[in-house]
């Protein structure tokens, strides 16, 4: 169902169409990102488990989601990839997320600052995430997921030493999180000693920056829009068995 949100700044609301699935973390990028600036848009569910229909390989070649139509009167244009897409809808409905570059002398740094922490989160921890997913239970788990903790501390923990409790001092979300919390969710969600250890939850409490920043934005209802904390794991289960099986 489309969210059904207005604009409260007293400009038109654009005509948003949104293509998604709900499964998807990177789609979740863009709910993210439109519940947090009060956008309203039609939400059309793409189904990721067969081939895509030829008309949506006709909006978006790659077939992937997200995939955001937008229109305001003067842009009227199809935009692909989670990550410009939500960059795309932050520039243009400037709020919290992201300050314009030339708004104050630091602004064009703290973009700086925020492309750098999600380049980081995205190259480093998510291989890590998804191997650590992937592997068997025991030993080999284990031991992917006490690299993944590890890198964690090297790579983010120093980049939050000033959230108060978002990142960069904000306290509210900015376009760090609505970049990685999908993430972030999926991985204290999905430690249940069947994709990730329950350990894992333990190790990350030990991270004083990581564990503030990842307990606030997890409390933020526009994390937790399409969010099902029970069919999302469930789902997740079944994908990787099924990957598996089709490895032997």
């Amino acid at each position: 169902m489309a969210e059904t949100t207005t604009i409260t700044n007293g400009q038109a609301s654009p005509k948003i169409t949104l293509y998604t699935n709900h499964l998807c973390p990177w789609a979740h990028r863009a709910h993210i990102a439109l519940h947090e600036l009060n956008l309203p848009f039609e939400e059309i569910i793409i189904d990721l488990s067969k081939p895509r229909e030829q008309w949506y390989l006709d909006i978006n070649p790659r077939g992937l989601v997200p995939t955001l139509q937008y229109s305001n009167g003067l842009i009227n244009n199809t935009i692909l990839e989670s990550g410009i897409i939500a960059q795309f809808l932050a520039d243009s409905h400037p709020a919290q997320l992201l300050p314009a570059s030339h708004s104050s002398p630091f602004s064009a740094l703290f973009r700086a600052r925020v492309n750098f922490f999600v380049d980081t989160y995205i190259s480093k921890i998510n291989p890590l995430w998804y191997s650590t997913i992937q592997a068997d239970i025991g030993e080999e788990k284990d031991s992917k997921c006490e690299m993944l903790v590890k890198t964690i501390e090297k790579e983010i923990e120093p980049l939050l030493e000033d959230a108060a409790p978002f990142f960069g001092r904000s306290d509210k979300i900015t376009l760090a999180e609505v970049q990685t919390a999908s993430f972030v969710l999926r991985l204290y969600s999905f430690a249940d000693d069947i994709l990730l250890p329950t350990s894992l939850l333990t190790s990350l409490s030990t991270l004083p920056n990581f564990s503030k920043w990842a307990k606030a934005t997890l409390a933020e209802k526009s994390v937790l829009c399409i969010w099902d904390p029970e069919e999302h794991p469930k789902k997740m289960r079944a994908r990787v068995a099924e990957m598996k099986a089709a490895k032997k």
